[in-house]
């Protein structure tokens, strides 16, 4: 089998952040803001967190503490998630669409406020029968 290249993913982590952008109202704006950036067109968006959620089971340990989302995009996804306790951001965007990652990783730390800690740009790819 033939590997072809099928798109790519950038991952990003985080650290020093705003927590006061970890809210569903300002992570809607991130990922109009982002798309708009990338050139990518926005299709559904979850969210998972502890809105609406009682106070006795909302999540209290610094790892799980926060807001998680996947804005679908109609190449892929963009995956973060908020930590807000630890005022970090763990950040994945695949698309089989071209983006420039050096722009998208600029865009995240100027809106977070944050250094990244880590991060990788991954070449992905599939395999085509020969």
């Amino acid at each position: 089998m033939k590997r072809k290249l099928y798109g790519h993913e950038l991952v990003l982590d985080i650290a020093g952040c705003d927590p006061k952008t970890f809210n569903r109202k300002d992570l809607r704006k991130f990922f109009k803001a982002l798309c708009i950036k990338i050139d990518m067109k926005r299709a559904k968006l979850v969210f998972w967190d502890d809105h609406g959620v009682a106070p006795k089971d909302r999540q209290t340990l610094p790892h799980l503490k926060g807001t998680t989302a996947v804005q679908f995009i109609m190449t892929s996804n963009v995956t973060i998630h908020t930590l807000d306790i630890l005022e970090s951001v763990t950040l994945n965007i695949f698309s089989c669409k071209n983006f420039n990652p050096r722009d998208a990783r600029k865009f995240c730390v100027d809106w977070f406020g944050g250094k990244v800690i880590n991060r990788k740009f991954y070449p992905r790819y599939t395999g085509v029968k020969k």
